[in-house]
Parts: C-alpha cells; sequence; structure tokens
C-alpha cells in the first residue's frame, strides 16, 4: 500500500463505535489495524485516515466532545449526491446539505458539489466530488 503523504490520526473515544460509523455507514475499508493499540488505519477512494481510541499519547490538552473544532477534513469521492444518499439512508444527520459550491483558483473555477457530517468523536467530514 502507497502512505499518502499526509495522513491525520484522530483520537476517538470508543474504537468500535468510530470504526463501525466509518466503515458499515460509510463504506471505509480497514487496511489494517492493531487491536492491543486500539488502532486503525482506514482508507476510502484514496484518503487515508487513522484511529485510536484515546490513550493520552498524543494529548496536548484536555479534549472535550466535539473534537477537530476548527478543522475539517476534505476527502474527494467519485459521486458526492450518491455518497449524501447513503448518508440518508444511514439516518446521518447532515452538518451541512448537499451545496454545489464554486472556488476560484488561479483565475478559474472550480464547481464542488459537497457536504458535511459529524463523525461519532464530533469530527467534521467533508465529502466533495
Amino acid at each position: 500500500m502507497k502512505f499518502n503523504s499526509l495522513i491525520p490520526e484522530l483520537t476517538v473515544d470508543d474504537i468500535e463505535r468510530t470504526k463501525d460509523f466509518y466503515v458499515n455507514k460509510l463504506g471505509f475499508k480497514i487496511e489494517y489495524e492493531r487491536p492491543e493499540n486500539k488502532f486503525a488505519f482506514l482508507s476510502f477512494y484514496g484518503n487515508q485516515i487513522m484511529l485510536e481510541e484515546n490513550n493520552g499519547h498524543w494529548s496536548v490538552g484536555e479534549l472535550e466532545h466535539p473534537y477537530g473544532r476548527g478543522i475539517n477534513f476534505e476527502m474527494a469521492v467519485p459521486d458526492a449526491a450518491k455518497m449524501y444518499k447513503k448518508i440518508q439512508e444511514q439516518n446521518i444527520i447532515p452538518f451541512r446539505e448537499l451545496m454545489e459550491n464554486r472556488y476560484r483558483e488561479d483565475g478559474n473555477t472550480i464547481v464542488q458539489h459537497e457536504f458535511l457530517i459529524q463523525d461519532p468523536d464530533g469530527y467534521l467530514l467533508r465529502f466533495a466530488d
């Protein structure tokens, strides 16, 4: 497996609950895990993310729910509308509804369909095509 140059590692409260959300509800794949460390490495359409149950090793301060305040993780997917339908079928309430946004990049306009959800620990996930 080729590792991305940036792979976020998210501290979670309950690794089993969080893995269930990412794998069974969203469709991520477990690439590998270390159950003894309550750690999992997941992938989804080339996106990679690590999950580790809170063990205090990486804490720079006290964690308060929702985690990840001030950041959202944008993940490219082939079809944001199809993914949005899937999360609705899973009764996941969107943080931001599916929308079309236009972003300026060096004089060009990029059109993106995107929506945001929160995972069980409160991290914001943005899925965009």
